[in-house]
């Protein structure tokens, strides 16, 4: 029996090395995190305030995020500045649920409207949230609504072979579109101030730090779960055929494939991922407004994949923790320069480190084994 191939036994250890990694993160999130926060007494400076446990959890929903857009630009080659409308509508989803949640506890006092509605003189309930004071109904439509809007555009779009800066504009329009769309007050979505003052989810109020500690780790195993989901998908033969399509997308079209179709899976998908981001994203920051369709928070998610190292997955994660805690830091310390220190970082990735911090860290732990 022939003996493994040096191929074999590289990609054995990078799958043990892979799996050990996501069992000290599993660690670290579900176990050490919560510990910290409810075990340590506050005076400790092992302590992790409330608070803290909120930011982890956005960052989180980030990576989620930005697994979504590495799933389609890192493994598809399709660059998308559109996502940032993804994640608001899935969002609005889980808001809208809340929304319904308040009843009459809100300002007005209406059982069946939401205060804005009420202020607005809203008679009756559009038809369109109808169904949304059920929690299985928001988180469907949380990843259903995403994935029509994905499946609709990407289909006429790649049906048209429009790739590259292209493609981009157009999403980019897509996104600023729905900005300015869910704007309007006649849109029944709140307008300027979008939905807030959210009371509880499924009778969890939300201003209890339980609660709160709750969300997080739900958010912790969902990015779990769709790390594994992308994972599956980009070492399966249709994974190989996505990064094919990458790289020689008229090649793969002479060999009797469809381009159209593998990338409108991955298009698909990877806005149902960002969708689930979403909805995990409003209940713990406590509002969605239509500032979340912006076209610039869609660069930014392609920034952050950049930065960790484009089609690794690990990367992106990677890259959303790092370049949102930096933001976190920055905007604290010197709030007038994050935004040129955002660009002159996406600058100084795309020429020096085009394989990101991933890349990086494998070229010093080569030149380390070359010297050893």
């Amino acid at each position: 029996m022939n003996a493994p191939s040096l191929s074999a036994r590289l990609l054995a250890a990078d799958d043990r090395r892979l799996w050990l990694g996501m069992a000290g993160c599993a660690i670290a999130f579900l176990v050490v995190v919560p510990m910290l926060n409810l075990a340590m007494p506050p005076d400790s400076a092992l302590h992790m305030p409330n608070y803290m446990v909120t930011l982890l959890g956005k960052y989180l929903c980030y990576a989620t995020l930005a697994l979504a857009m590495d799933l389609v630009w890192g493994y598809c080659g399709v660059l998308s500045l559109g996502h940032g409308a993804f994640f608001a509508l899935g969002g609005y989803a889980m808001g809208m649920f809340m929304m319904r949640s308040i009843g009459a506890r809100g300002v007005y006092g209406n059982a069946d409207l939401p205060d804005f509605m009420v202020f607005l003189n809203w008679k009756e309930l559009p038809w369109y949230w109808m169904g949304f004071d059920h929690f299985w109904f928001a988180a469907l439509m949380a990843l259903a609504v995403p994935g029509a809007l994905a499946f609709v555009f990407g289909w006429l779009a790649f049906r048209s072979r429009i790739t590259g800066v292209y493609l981009s504009i157009i999403t980019q329009a897509m996104t600023y579109a729905l900005m300015l769309a869910f704007f309007r007050n006649e849109m029944g979505f709140g307008g300027n101030n979008g939905l807030t003052d959210f009371k509880d989810i499924l009778g969890f109020p939300l201003a209890e730090p339980s609660t709160k500690l709750g969300l997080y780790m739900l958010s912790a195993l969902v990015l779990g779960l769709a790390f594994l989901v992308a994972r599956f998908v980009v070492t399966s033969k249709l994974g190989r055929i996505m990064m094919a399509v990458r790289d020689a997308e008229s090649r793969v079209r002479f060999l009797g494939y469809s381009p159209t179709w593998v990338k409108l899976f991955g298009f698909t998908l990877s806005a149902m991922l960002a969708g689930l981001a979403g909805a995990l994203y409003v209940p713990q920051v406590g509002i969605i407004n239509p500032s979340e369709f912006s076209p610039a928070n869609s660069i930014e998610i392609a920034i952050w994949v950049a930065v960790g190292g484009r089609g690794t997955l690990v990367g992106a994660v990677l890259g959303a923790f790092a370049v949102n805690g930096a933001k976190t830091w920055l905007t604290g310390a010197a709030p007038e320069l994050w935004l040129f220190l955002l660009g002159a970082l996406f600058i100084a990735v795309t020429l020096g480190l085009p394989k990101g911090l991933l890349g990086l860290w494998g070229q010093i732990r080569r030149k380390e084994k070359a010297h050893a």
